[in-house]
């Protein structure tokens, strides 16, 4: 796509571009941050990309790299690199205190969670999941020879539309997993009055949703469990990892079991099991990050204000609110396309890639248009136009701790200039 150019958008002295004076990402070294004056300078018609380097929407925050090292140094010292080690177990003590829950068990990666989560509650038939989710939702139920039945979700939150579960419900169900999108909760008491009446057991996907709350309560104490992603990309992360949280200590000690092989000691093994154990390293990743959670969170509130200033006022552009009443991490910039805005989601997609703003589709097209679903659910489309419909107009922005007020002030110009033309 090209935005056609007038005489009098071309250049002049008094726009030339240059660089910024100082760059407001902590720990980075200095770049050239551009602003945008008018459609001659986007990237899309010829200009120079307005940043030299790429912004990722995920970029890993590193909140203390001087306590990370000290954590890794002493895990050296022991020589104690995994299988259930003293910074695992200092890791898990400081996320059940945090979210104020019994139990938390620290597992390899949110993928791995889920599937142990799974495998505990023994969910068999099907499994009643949202499709406007990371594939892995549903991966770890068709992983696990569990059919993922699609349900549609609320266009105003994004998550899962209870009406929709219900209208899914047969008698081979034996669980909901429902996510808590942008880490926002999903209808929680909904939820979990429908899996009662029916005695479906629940699961929420938390794995955008630490450090968040609903009705008081923090997330992790909700459901038969709820599953965490620690990744790289997320707002706290432990270099790859997750977690489970619950307040069944039978639940919690078989997947102590399960995570381990299903050891109960040296040498007996009373369960079937898997490896998903976390490692020393990334413990000692997420316990720097959790000591600087509250720094975390401010860079990106900071952030996601500057954004609402920034893009405040454009017709066609409406970025996702948050409860104030609630604690939330505001990890996500998502911001959906109307027509009013007179170019496609894609067509803008397009111009910031060209600007080396690495925005996303998240998460299109949807998992029941992937495979293997969209071969084994051919008619999902059908009973999904939430789904679709939001999947076609989100775009999610970069934020976190390596960008800040100019990188977004420039980000919102490119919007707005897109927008004039």
């Amino acid at each position: 796509m090209q935005i056609p150019l007038t005489k009098a958008d071309l250049p002049g002295p008094s726009q030339a571009r240059r660089p910024s004076d100082e760059f407001f990402g902590a720990g980075n070294p200095p770049k050239f941050v551009d602003r945008i004056a008018s459609r001659a300078d986007l990237a899309i018609n010829g200009a120079r990309p307005v940043f030299a380097e790429q912004l990722h929407v995920g970029r890993p925050n590193i909140a203390n790299r001087a306590r990370f090292l000290e954590l890794v140094g002493d895990m050296l010292d022991r020589c104690w690199l995994s299988n259930d080690g003293p910074l695992v177990r200092e890791f898990e003590r400081r996320l059940a205190r945090n979210i104020g829950v019994e139990h938390v068990i620290a597992i390899c990666n949110g993928t791995i969670a889920l599937e142990i989560a799974i495998r505990a509650l023994e969910l068999t038939g099907e499994v009643i999941v949202p499709s406007y989710t990371f594939v892995a939702t549903a991966h770890a139920l068709h992983w696990q020879g569990i059919t993922p039945v699609f349900a549609d979700i609320d266009p105003e939150t994004h998550c899962l539309d209870p009406e929709s579960v219900q209208s899914l419900v047969t008698p081979r169900t034996s669980g909901v997993i429902a996510v808590h999108l942008w880490g926002r909760p999903a209808p929680i008491a909904a939820l979990q009055s429908l899996c009662a009446e029916r005695a479906l057991k629940l699961v929420f996907d938390a794995a955008h949703a630490f450090w968040a709350s609903h009705a008081g309560r923090n997330i992790g104490n909700f459901g038969d469990c709820e599953v965490f992603s620690f990744h790289a990309t997320k707002f706290l992360n432990s270099l790859e990892g997750g977690a489970i949280a619950t307040n069944d200590a039978g639940l919690a000690a078989k997947m102590r079991l399960m995570r381990n092989f299903g050891f109960a000691g040296y040498d007996n093994v009373i369960h079937p099991g898997t490896n998903g154990k976390m490692v020393e390293a990334c413990a000692a990743m997420g316990i720097a990050n959790l000591e600087s959670i509250e720094a975390i969170v401010a860079a990106n509130k900071r952030n996601y204000e500057a954004y609402a200033d920034g893009l405040g006022g454009l017709p066609g552009l409406r970025l996702l609110r948050y409860d104030e009443t609630q604690r939330n991490n505001r990890q996500y910039i998502v911001v959906e396309i109307g027509p009013e805005y007179g170019c496609t989601r894609d067509e803008i997609i397009t111009v910031l890639h060209a600007e080396n703003v690495l925005a996303r589709r998240y998460f299109w097209p949807g998992c029941h248009r992937m495979q293997p679903y969209c071969d084994l659910f051919p008619s999902a489309d059908a009973h999904l136009p939430h789904t679709n419909d939001v999947a076609a107009r989100v775009i999610v922005l970069p934020t976190g701790m390596a960008i800040g007020a100019e990188e977004i002030a420039t980000i919102c110009a490119i919007l707005r200039t897109l927008h004039a033309s």
